[in-house]
């Protein structure tokens, strides 16, 4: 006869409630109201009496309520960031910058994205707008009325996107885009294609005007290109509009954008950049890595990032300065631009 085996019952594991502004004051022996003058607004207490107080709040493991403190003073402590794709490499630097002043300044950094849809970005942006002090709006696919009204609403700046009255930040592409033209028409290129981004995306216009009328001025003829999404993916289906436009050079809307472009090129044993050559935008991380690796028109995006919430803080105390610094793009010649000087293949 086989022994029964019994299960061994469940383990529950047994959480304490979180520690209180009254724990605290019962720890120290003092009064619930100078603990919170302790914690919430330091050097107006003997040191002694402040240190002991935050020693006794360690020891217990007691937190601020972000909540409970926007009562009394209408502030969160928290700021948020809405993207308009966070799974784009593109804003890793933006965010990193963004994060470093807020953690700076005390404050804690929130995120949400849109998925490139302007109605779950308007509906995000409404939401999160309630329970923090600030909102942060990354390359925003929203028109001008509705970025304006949430301004209204509660501070707010936008990147990579311009609306009149609302404070801004845009990495210039004009000295990027002019020494990238520079360098395709030292080395023989007349013909190009710009590949560009969604509709709805403010910098799309901005780097297509400026490429129209950079390479018109330098005698190039220039045809823009449209490209299903802003995607590895988009960039791959846009390789055959792009042979059959016949131009020596591309320049892609982003890098993820190229990178499509050069991934379908060798899947068709196409040389790039003896048959093609590529030029993307932001240098996102692995665009040298590539094979060619990859040129293209980089963007300062972490000091872009820093300098919108310096901008946003700003906003929140009533202290703006004025305008932003200029933050300059740059291009970086690597090795997806041919010399046709040499000769075509």
């Amino acid at each position: 006869m086989s022994e029964v085996e019994t299960a061994e019952p469940a383990r529950v594991t047994v959480r304490r409630p979180p520690a209180t502004i009254y724990d605290v004051a019962k720890a120290t022996g003092v009064s619930p109201s100078t603990v919170s003058r302790a914690l919430n607004k330091p050097g107006r207490l003997n040191a002694a009496t402040e240190q002991r107080i935050r020693e006794a709040a360690d020891a217990l493991g007691y937190r601020i309520n972000p909540m409970a403190r926007a009562l009394p003073t209408g502030k969160t402590g928290t700021l948020a960031l809405l993207l308009s794709d966070i799974t784009n490499p593109v804003y890793f630097d933006l965010v990193r910058g963004a994060e470093r002043v807020a953690t700076e300044n005390g404050l804690t950094l929130v995120f949400a994205e849109s998925q490139e849809s302007p109605e779950l970005e308007l509906a995000t942006a409404e939401r999160i707008q309630t329970s923090v002090d600030g909102l942060f709006l990354v390359a925003s696919r929203l028109a001008d009325e509705q970025i304006a009204e949430l301004a209204a609403a509660k501070p707010l700046v936008v990147a990579n996107r311009q609306v009149p009255g609302v404070p801004d930040i845009i990495p210039d592409p004009r000295p990027g885009i002019s020494s990238a033209l520079d360098e395709l028409r030292e080395r023989g290129h007349r013909r190009i294609a710009y590949l560009s981004g969604p509709e709805t995306s403010w910098m799309n216009e901005v780097r297509w005007r400026t490429l129209f009328q950079y390479a018109l001025d330098r005698e190039m003829s220039i045809v823009e290109i449209a490209s299903v999404a802003p995607t590895l993916e988009g960039g791959g289906e846009a390789l055959p509009r792009v042979l059959a436009a016949d131009v020596s050079a591309v320049f892609a809307y982003n890098d993820l954008l190229a990178l499509g472009l050069l991934r379908a090129a060798r899947d068709r044993d196409l040389d790039v950049p003896r048959k093609l050559s590529v030029v993307g935008f932001d240098d996102i991380f692995g665009a040298d890595l590539t094979t060619p690796a990859l040129s293209t028109i980089k963007s300062p995006l972490r000091e872009a990032g820093a300098e919108a919430v310096r901008r946003l803080l700003e906003e929140i105390s009533g202290s703006s300065e004025g305008a932003a610094p200029s933050l300059p793009t740059r291009y970086i010649s690597r090795e997806s631009v041919a010399d046709l000087r040499e000769g075509r293949a």
